[in-house]
């Protein structure tokens, strides 16, 4: 890859784009099967490559968050590989019929998936999203142009590269994969300002990241928000189901966008509940911020100031505040969530109903674990990212939310009066 402008990558990826929509759904699988061999064949390759990003990321003091989603060993590797032939076994979302009627003078009318053309992604320190989403890209007709960043500079170029040689192998394009990465920042205004050639474009990272790509871009972006994520525990939750699920979504891993980062306690059962919670969570390292009653039930409670209930940890942090009512622990999550996952843990159907249809967020559970939003969870295979906005797609993205419509007249000589 030896352009000297992001502009022709754009350009050839958008050339490109014409033969991967052609390929049937039984050539799409080929072609990610390729990729999923070539993925372990270079395992070694590419795992070296990101020590090097691993080794400058440390020294720079990234951050242990962005070292654990930056790092690739040989099962992260293997289950890249696992998650590519996952996306191949989907269903083709192209050429699904969405809906269709006929005519009264006769035209029959059909409104059919079709690829977008060309997705662009900006993303940091995630490795792994540069082969989810040229994965998911290629099984639903399109091209992907990518900007990685530099955290992940040199894992990036391996896996781009090992994927357009396997592109080639299997006789589709290698333009369909592109990167813009070794243009730096020149690479991403050309991915935002694109019109023409990036049909859609889909960030994800940090608040920061998506705000710049949101207000700058000149193409359409499907927006993927920050994680500020809440579990809300009434009186009658279960005290084994409010430990075990509140530990699973801060601690399993905590450097992700679906993890816990703020548990709202019911008064009535803040005496029974918050001691027993916040003892399984410092015994896994977490370090809790909490209101005044939580740090007069706790030991060692951090004292939470506003800034708390409004952060994104994505470490081993989390704030827990005691509110009177469901109304409150409501009113709260509309103040301060960014829309991503909430939960709760009741038996109180009652509650749990008000709760799925009064939270206004893309993913709303009950009694069970946020770490669960994600597309591999949802059977998606994969997934692009998850989407936090109310326009076409919302929640996990996966297939589907990678193709538009279009529709199909069918006629037999009928004019317009």
């Amino acid at each position: 890859m030896t352009d000297q402008t992001p502009q022709v990558r754009l350009e050839r990826a958008k050339e490109a784009s014409r033969a991967t929509a052609a390929l049937t759904s039984d050539d799409k699988a080929r072609v990610l099967e390729a990729i999923a061999v070539a993925l372990e064949k270079n395992a070694g390759r590419i795992i070296e490559a990101n020590g090097l990003d691993i080794a400058r990321g440390q020294a720079d003091g990234i951050g242990d968050s962005l070292i654990d989603r930056l790092r690739l060993d040989e099962k992260r590797v293997s289950a890249l590989a696992s998650a590519v032939r996952d996306v191949a076994g989907l269903p083709d979302p192209v050429g699904r019929v969405v809906g269709g009627h006929r005519m009264p003078n006769g035209v029959s009318l059909e409104q059919v998936r079709v690829p977008f053309g060309v997705v662009g992604a900006i993303y940091e320190a995630r490795p792994n999203v540069t082969v989810d989403i040229a994965a998911l890209a290629l099984r639903s007709g399109n091209a992907v142009v990518l900007r990685g960043g530099s955290a992940a500079r040199d894992s990036n170029t391996v896996l781009v590269q090992v994927m357009r040689d396997a592109l080639e192998s299997a006789g589709v394009p290698p333009e369909a994969v592109q990167t813009v990465d070794d243009f730096g920042r020149d690479g991403a205004k050309a991915l935002m300002q694109g019109r023409g050639f990036i049909d859609v474009l889909v960030p994800r990272g940090s608040a920061g990241l998506i705000e710049t790509v949101v207000t700058e871009s000149t193409v359409p972006v499907i927006e993927t928000g920050a994680g500020n994520v809440h579990i809300v525990l009434d009186e009658s939750a279960p005290e084994d189901w409010a430990r075990d699920i509140v530990v699973n979504a801060k601690v399993q891993r905590p450097s992700v966008c679906n993890a816990v980062e703020t548990v709202l306690v019911l008064r009535q059962a803040a005496p029974r509940l918050v001691p027993l919670v916040a003892s399984a969570l410092q015994s896994e390292g977490v370090a809790i911020h909490g209101d005044d009653m939580v740090a007069g039930l706790v030991s060692n409670v951090i004292p939470a100031t506003e800034e708390d209930w409004a952060t994104e940890y994505l470490s081993l942090d989390i704030a827990i505040k005691v509110v009177d009512t469901l109304d409150d622990a409501i009113g709260h999550i509309r103040r301060y969530s960014t829309g991503h996952t909430e939960s709760i843990v009741t038996t109180d159907t009652r509650n749990a109903e008000r709760f799925l249809a009064e939270v206004d967020s893309a993913v709303v559970m009950v009694n069970t674990s946020t770490r669960f939003t994600d597309g591999g969870e949802f059977g998606f295979g994969a997934e692009v990212g998850i989407s936090t906005q109310k326009l076409h797609a919302r929640g996990p993205m996966g297939l589907s939310e990678l193709t538009s419509t279009k529709w199909l007249a069918r006629g037999s000589g009928q004019t317009r009066g």
